[in-house]
Parts: structure tokens; sequence; C-alpha cells
């Protein structure tokens, strides 16, 4: 499969949302969907991470893995890439990089889960992703009080927009960041692979759905 560059405009207000995608299913469809209500969002991109065959237990093929997600995301305004593996890049402060190099004029905001706010400060390069690029955080019930306490919220709290000016993150200049309360699909990938609905297939990858691993020091 031909992992093509998506289409990116001048103007366009883009939110990514990374992660293994090891299934897609309707929670990702959800919160995509309130992202781009609630952000002002013009387009989202889904970040099929490619993984990493060294690991013991790797997601399934990435071929597959995209297929799935087009399956379950159906949305004009949702592109569904595996761009990372075309690119190269590792950690999520890298792919940012290199699409605000490849996508000049293209306004865009990173998406995860509030749970990834709480441990923020481990991805590489985590103050430069906050400096540069407008973050949107969902929150799920259980991870609010975590992610409102952590270490990136509080060096951050005064470029937090409250939760009624969320539709103009995508067009703040960085940094700045959104913290929303959504009521989220119960259903994880996790579940999905314990239950046979995707073979026997566990995590490998890079990212958590919308995180990644400590930073090499």
């Amino acid at each position: 499969m031909r992992h093509d560059f998506p289409m990116g405009t001048p103007g366009m207000v883009i939110g990514l949302l990374g992660g293994s995608f090891d299934p897609a299913h309707d929670g990702h469809v959800h919160i995509t969907h309130e992202a781009l209500r609630r952000f002002g969002l013009t387009h989202v991109w889904w970040l099929v991470s490619p993984g990493n065959p060294l690991k013991p237990n790797p997601p399934a093929p990435l071929e597959r893995r995209i297929a799935r997600a087009r399956e379950e995301m159906r949305h004009p305004r949702v592109t569904i890439t595996g761009i990372e593996a075309k690119l190269g890049t590792r950690y999520t402060a890298e792919t940012l990089r290199t699409l605000r190099h490849r996508y000049p004029g293209v306004r865009f905001v990173w998406l995860m889960g509030a749970d990834n706010l709480a441990q923020f400060d481990q991805w590489q390069d985590w103050r430069w992703i906050m400096d540069n690029v407008p973050v949107g955080v969902l929150a799920r019930p259980g991870d609010r009080i975590s992610a409102r306490t952590s270490r990136a919220a509080r060096v951050y709290a005064q470029a937090r927009l409250p939760a009624g000016a969320a539709r103009l993150l995508g067009r703040s200049d960085a940094p700045a960041w959104c913290f929303v309360n959504v009521p989220m699909v119960s259903l994880s990938s996790t579940m999905l692979r314990n239950r046979g609905d995707w073979g026997d297939k566990a995590p490998g990858d890079r990212r958590r759905d919308a995180g990644e691993p400590p930073a090499t020091p």
C-alpha cells in the first residue's frame, strides 16, 4: 500500500489523532466527531503509526490497521493516513516538526486523551510540542483529576483556554491548550483484542492510542 501524503492547504485547521489503532473502533470515531465540533477544526487526520517490528508483540500490520480504520471512520473531513511510515518519524515531536515544514500555512492541533496529559511531561520534547502546536485534550471519566493536576497542566496553566472558548483553539497561537469533558464510548482496542474480535495481537507500538513512552534520556 502506498502511504501518500494527505492534502493540506494554507488556512486549514487540522487536528491530528495519533496512535496504533489496533484496531480502530467506535471510541475513536466518537472523539473525532467531538474534536471536529468542539475545537473548530476543518479536518482531522488519523496518524496510524507503523509500529516497531522488533517488539515481541507488535501490532497488526499497518495496511490491515489502516483498512480497518477506513471502514470505521467515514467522514468527508477525516483522513486516515500512515504518513509516519513514509516520514520515518518515531516520536510525536518529530512528526509535528516535519508536518509543519511540509505544510506551511496549515494550522495543526494535536489531539489526545486526558490520560496522556497526565504523563505528557514524559514525552520526547514535550515542551516543544506545547510551545509550537495547540493541544486539544478530550477528557474521559476517571482521567480528569490526574490530568488537571499534571505537571504539563501546571507549567502551562496560563496558556489554557476555557472550555467555552474551545472553538478558538485551532486559530490560537501556541502555547495554547484546551480541556473539554466528553462522554466516552466504553469500547477500547484492548477489549476488542481480548475478546477475539481482532486476533491476538497485543499493542507493541510506540504510542497507546494517543500517547507515547518516556523519552530516552
